[in-house]
């Protein structure tokens, strides 16, 4: 496609059954410089017609082997089809828009579910600018690792922290990447370590490592995951190594099978 007729920006989705959320849902979109087009749905249903339907600059998107939409912004609780089930539909979509969603109170264990589905973010009602600029800034990341935009990584503040949403007496709290010390695996679970204590997620260790690896987090074990940033040393003791964290905070063991990328992460990194 020409430049004319595939103009720089992004074209978004939004979602909201209800008139006020839409309303500031769509007015935070309008106000980022990133964003050219919101399209307005007001169900999943009617979302999902617009993404299949005949609008001339979706149809050349979707000819083109572009996504549809470069993002879609949803509500998760709506009459009929829901956010959630709306999202697996999105899955199936080669490729699919990137998935951010918008959430109230007491929906921290859908968002945990529509984490595990791809969503890249999680915005508490009600939501201020700063706060959708931020998750504007992670839709650009996810799009240009994808090699889907032609967004020059200059021309992007750098923001990719991701968050993950836990479940705290019926709220919903966002975790950022960038405050977890080290994660450890609980079964099929993970549990994220942070100077403010620890949260389990619904996440298997194995997803987090591939998801983070080039946020800078390795695999020291088969039950750990840690920031090669935070590592402050690294012993060989009877037992074999094992690595410190941070200022003498933790000390974790590192597996014989993990030893040498380890070293070689330490040494890229400059961490030592």
């Amino acid at each position: 496609m020409s430049t004319a007729s595939n103009p720089p920006g992004l074209v978004v989705l939004a979602v909201d059954d209800e008139k006020d959320g839409m309303e500031a849902l769509a007015e935070r979109l309008n106000n980022n410089r990133f964003v050219r087009r919101v399209i307005q749905a007001f169900d999943a249903t009617g979302a999902l017609r617009i993404l299949s339907g005949d609008d001339h600059e979706l149809a050349a998107r979707r000819d083109s082997g572009r996504p549809i939409v470069d993002a879609v912004f949803s509500d998760l609780k709506m009459p009929g089809l829901t956010g959630m089930e709306m999202a697996k539909v999105l899955t199936g979509f080669k490729p699919s828009p990137v998935l951010i969603f918008v959430t109230g109170h007491g929906e921290g264990e859908q968002a945990v579910e529509a984490f595990e589905l791809g969503a890249v973010d999680f915005i508490p009602k009600p939501c201020d600018q700063s706060r959708m600029d931020r998750a504007i800034q992670r839709v650009l990341s996810k799009l240009r690792g994808d090699g889907l935009t032609g967004e020059s990584p200059s021309a992007v503040e750098p923001s990719d922290d991701e968050v993950i949403p836990v479940e705290l007496a019926g709220t919903t709290k966002l975790i950022p990447r960038s405050s977890v010390r080290w994660v450890e695996a609980q079964g099929d679970y993970a549990r994220l370590f942070t100077s403010e204590g620890s949260h389990l997620v619904r996440i298997p260790l194995a997803q987090l490592e591939e998801r983070w690896e080039k946020a800078g987090f390795v695999r020291i074990h088969r039950s750990y995951l840690v920031p090669v940033s935070l590592i402050t040393e690294l012993q060989l003791g009877g037992n074999g190594y094992h690595v410190i964290i941070g200022n003498g905070e933790r000390t974790l063991p590192v597996s014989r099978r993990h030893t040498r990328e380890l070293k070689d992460r330490i040494t890229r990194r400059g961490a030592m």
